[in-house]
């Protein structure tokens, strides 16, 4: 483990354009970041702990119902890290999920429980917030899609208000996966022979805005730069090009959708850094955070994204709370811990 002073100064570096001193030494106002009534500013040193709470890759982060940040990293001194909006330790648990990747948070009747994918041990497991399992899925033998459990790399899990759930395999045959709400499985579809190709179904969520709408999957195909809806039985609905984008989550809060990205040339150049994108209802693109104007032609489509200021180090997952505060969960960030950023 890298000391303590290392991984500050890298964090640091994966927010330096937010932090602008004059020759006196006095703090500056922070740069706004994003266009559009969806603008932010980074809050500076927010989540620092100590190295009796180090990370390697943050990968999911959710909110509960007392308003704590669950933090989900694949460091096994502690996988799961609790911090309050200020950035203080609450409690972590978590020492057996070497392969941590997806995390989600399901209401369960008066508890919350969280569901979260191991990549190195191909399996999902259900937890209390505290950390007590509750249940596990191993790999899907009974499906016939796969030969051994090696081939069963789970990243992330989607939730219907009825307690179905589904996993998406997106690091192993990138199969799709439907359990009922005591955790049977019902059925599979897509994969690699079903026009969903490699490192596609990465995160997502289910869609399910109001009652009158069909209820879908919305999921981010990361590589291929573009977000998928399929109906509950895996029928393609629609596809939402976001080109020069990475999208590795998508979450929705009133009525926007926020959008994690890695950078389009991820993992070619280890330097890239990324963006989040803020879409309105309709999956049109309103701000980028982190990145460029969004620009649409008179064809309707999206023009290419990049990022633009140093900010994020490759997204992964993002929350936003009550106060419509972001926090960004970054991958491959040189040990660094979450990005909050405050709405201007």
């Amino acid at each position: 483990m890298k000391p303590l002073m290392n991984r500050r100064h890298l964090l640091r570096a994966a927010v330096a354009a937010p932090y602008i001193h004059s020759q006196t030494g006095h703090a500056q106002p922070r740069p706004t970041l994003g266009q559009g009534s969806h603008r932010y500013r980074v809050v500076p040193g927010w989540g620092v702990l100590d190295d009796k709470t180090p990370v390697k890759n943050c990968h999911g982060i959710v909110e509960d119902a007392e308003g704590h940040i669950v933090l989900l990293t694949d460091h096994t001194a502690n996988n799961v890290i609790v911090y309050n909006k200020a950035g203080k330790l609450v409690h972590k648990w978590g020492t057996q999920f070497p392969g941590a990747h997806g995390l989600s948070i399901v209401n369960e009747g008066a508890r919350q429980v969280l569901f979260l994918t191991d990549l190195v041990k191909h399996k999902v497991v259900k937890t209390t917030l505290d950390g007590k399992v509750l249940d596990e899925w191993l790999w899907p033998e009974l499906t016939g899609k796969y030969d051994n459990a090696e081939q069963y790399r789970p990243s992330w899990t989607l939730h219907l208000a009825n307690g179905d759930f589904f996993v998406l395999d997106g690091y192993g045959r990138d199969y799709i996966l439907r359990y009922n709400a005591k955790g049977q499985f019902q059925k599979v579809f897509g994969g690699q022979a079903g026009g969903i190709t490699h490192w596609g179904p990465h995160g997502g969520m289910a869609d399910l805005r109001d009652a009158g709408r069909r209820p879908s999957l919305l999921i981010a195909m990361s590589d291929q730069q573009h977000l998928l809806r399929l109906s509950l039985d895996g029928e393609k609905l629609e596809q939402v090009d976001l080109p020069g984008g990475n999208p590795r989550q998508i979450r929705l809060h009133k009525g926007r959708f926020y959008v994690a990205h890695l950078a389009d040339n991820w993992p070619k150049d280890r330097n890239s850094r990324g963006f989040v994108s803020v879409l309105d209802g309709d999956l049109r693109v309103l701000s980028n955070i982190g990145g460029t104007v969004p620009e649409y032609g008179a064809d309707g489509k999206l023009r290419a994204m990049r990022h633009q200021e140093d900010v994020f180090m490759h997204p992964h997952d993002l929350i936003v709370d009550s106060e419509d505060s972001i926090y960004v969960a970054q991958f491959a960030s040189g040990e660094t811990y979450p990005v909050k950023l405050e709405r201007v």
